[in-house]
């Protein structure tokens, strides 16, 4: 079963599935995750490729639907956007796979072959940024519990966390302009909120304050 709300997309897709193998056929299309919730029990699909953005219900809530009361059926994520939150929703959710629309038409028949089988699979492009995510928030927790940070640190942003660290490497304002492709007054605009963040009034001062946080922020 196939439920996506492009009907020119969903169309296009029934016939290369059905064309590459004889092996899968559809049942049905829905358009949205409600219709595909009212119309999976009637179909009786073993597997629902299932776009994760729609109107009136997004994928991850119809997977949440159809996974409570038949936990049997498989669903893969069929989505345009390497958007680590969906991916997580959707596997808490009970989706077996997270694949993109860009893939290659052999590689969705053998996918849905692998799902069919047993197994889960996500795109290498999604894997590759949740598995760095995961690690990257291991290492921060635990390196984070080794010393406790000082209240002015939560409110800076990334970008003047990394403004910061060129400071600290003795960048000027233009070098550090130039690295992160933005305007020298708009460098200058972020050193004055740092400035303001860390309650000090000069750069030496900012630099000293910044020196007492932990190694893994000069990394």
């Amino acid at each position: 079963m196939l439920v996506d709300d492009q009907r020119l997309f969903i169309e296009s897709l029934r016939i290369v599935l059905e064309n590459q193998n004889r092996d899968i056929r559809v049942v049905g299309i829905a358009e949205n995750g409600e219709e595909a919730l009212r119309l999976y029990g009637e179909l009786d699909p073993q597997i629902i490729l299932m776009d994760v953005r729609m109107p009136v219900m997004d994928g991850v809530a119809a997977v949440r639907g159809i996974k409570s009361k038949s936990p049997q059926v498989k669903i893969i994520m069929l989505t345009t956007f390497e958007d680590d939150d969906y991916v997580k929703e959707a596997m808490v959710a009970g989706a077996e796979g997270y694949m993109l629309k860009n893939i290659d038409p052999p590689m969705l028949v053998s996918a849905i072959k692998a799902v069919a089988a047993g197994s889960i699979l996500i795109a290498p492009q999604v894997a590759g940024n949740l598995i760095h995510q995961v690690y990257d928030n291991e290492r921060d927790a635990f390196r984070q519990s080794r010393r406790e940070m000082p209240p002015w640190y939560g409110e800076l942003s990334p970008r003047e966390k990394q403004i910061l660290r060129y400071m600290l490497r003795e960048r000027t304002n233009g070098e550090i302009a130039e690295v992160i492709h933005v305007g020298d007054q708009t460098i200058r605009n972020y050193i004055s909120t740092i400035y303001s963040k860390l309650n000090v009034t000069s750069r030496k001062e900012a630099l000293e304050k910044v020196r007492t946080l932990p190694e893994y922020f000069y990394e």
